[in-house]
């Protein structure tokens, strides 16, 4: 039947008014999508390092034959790992001695490592290498094969992500330190042989655990670790290594760096050593950590570092009655530092992911939400944001911590930007007032 000219026209009339009516939802609906709300983080938080260690050489060494059939000694076990665990460390130094007699005890640190969720620098060694305990002096063959063995044979010790030293500071064992023998070439073929003997036996076990942490004194560091042998051993010089000063330890290593090719991990460090630093008080001790800490953190040379000692030293980080020293708060200052936490953000609300966020002491970028976490130690700071198709910012630390989304200017809009643009701004009224244009 033929529509009159009156029925045409109000069919249309309705038409057009749902047209109107079902774009005006689909901009309300696009106006609240690209409304700012609360910002919840599933950003991690950030490290300064991925391996920051804490040492326990002596309890875990120099007592192990001594509490090897003490099961009570298993509460100062869990109470440092609860300990150290708590600073922030992702890994805890175990000395105990590789030799069979010692692996009971050694299972027993590695236990409670585990149920504390901390990876482990494995930092022993065969005790004939050093004659502890009175046993036998070995050779570098025997050294090489014993190493194999133990690896081979004991793969439940080992996780991914563990760090593994063969020998540390070699020189104080064997045929002696290469400054006083003459056999620089020697010592260097016998980290690079070991280095290679560990990384087969862990690859055989299928095991993902660095082995080339071949940590020694400094200035036998100087004499060995030349850039062929660096390069040798993964591009990595492990020193340990004590200084009067914050500067020295920082510049100490930006030439252990430079000279060597390399990056430079602290297998040991902390204050004071009596001769070197004098008798700190507890508070200077804790000033000096953090002191270090605030140069290390900047540190372009710097792959990761390990403090000596958690207990038993004079650098202790707790006191023989299990007392907590400042010390180890300036530690955890550095292992577990504070965070700034926000998101980055376009002009149309949009997360920008992958953007770049430069502060004084380290750089994260954003991840796939926008959100990034920075970790900071100087409150006084300048952060620089850059993003590609994206202006720079630089905001100040304080004004960044305020704030919860941070808007990044677009080089170069083209029609659907600007049209989500003036579609969120038409909308702001409702936005949370935490930005930072």
């Amino acid at each position: 039947m033929k529509q009159s000219p009156i029925m045409f026209k109000f069919i249309r009339f309705i038409k057009k008014k749902h047209f109107f009516l079902l774009a005006a939802v689909l901009l309300l609906i696009v106006g609240i999508l690209s409304l700012r709300h609360e910002v919840t983080f599933a950003a991690p938080q950030a490290r300064f390092w991925d391996i920051q260690t804490v040492d326990t050489m002596k309890y875990s060494r120099d007592v192990s034959r001594e509490k090897l059939n003490d099961p009570t000694f298993d509460v100062e076990i869990n109470r440092q790992m609860k300990d150290i665990a708590d600073l922030g460390a992702t890994h805890v130094g175990i000395a105990t001695p590789y030799d069979e007699e010692f692996l009971p005890i050694l299972k027993r640190w590695v236990k409670s490592a585990r149920e504390h969720n901390l990876k482990i620098w494995f930092r022993g060694n065969f005790s004939g290498w050093e004659e502890w305990f009175d046993y036998p002096k070995i050779t570098r063959a025997q050294h090489l094969s014993k190493t194999k063995e133990f690896i081979e044979s004991n793969p439940e010790l080992f996780a991914d992500g563990d760090i593994f030293s063969a020998c540390p500071e070699c020189e104080n064992g064997g045929p002696g330190d290469p400054r006083l023998n003459g056999d620089a070439a020697g010592h260097k073929k016998f980290l690079i042989d070991s280095y290679g003997v560990t990384k087969a036996a862990f690859q055989k076990i299928g095991k993902d655990v660095p082995s080339n942490y071949m940590s020694m004194n400094g200035d036998v560091a100087r004499l060995i670790m030349d850039p062929e042998t660096t390069a040798a051993l993964g591009g990595l010089v492990t020193i340990d290594h004590y200084v009067e000063t914050p500067e020295k330890l920082d510049q100490d290593i930006k030439d252990y760096a430079q000279s060597s090719g390399g990056q430079v991990f602290l297998g040991e460090w902390g204050a004071p050593i009596p001769d070197i630093n004098g008798d700190l008080t507890e508070t200077q001790q804790a000033e000096w950590i953090k002191k270090t800490g605030e140069l290390l953190a900047s540190s372009q040379d710097l792959a990761g570092l390990s403090y000596w000692v958690n207990k038993g030293g004079s650098t202790q980080l707790w006191n023989e009655n299990g007392s907590r020293r400042k010390a180890a708060d300036a530690l955890k200052a550095l292992y577990k530092p504070s965070q700034v936490q926000f998101k980055v953000i376009n002009e149309a609300g949009g997360n920008i992911s992958n953007a770049l966020v430069e502060g004084h002491e380290e750089s994260v970028f954003s991840n796939n939400f926008g959100q990034a976490s920075l970790p900071y130690i100087a409150t006084d700071q300048t952060v620089s944001i850059y993003a590609n198709g994206y202006r720079t910012k630089d905001i100040k630390l304080n004004d960044l911590k305020n704030t919860s989304y941070v808007t990044l200017i677009k080089e170069n809009e083209n029609l659907l930007f600007k049209i989500q643009k003036a579609i969120r701004k038409s909308f702001s009224f409702l936005n949370s007032p935490v930005d930072l244009n």
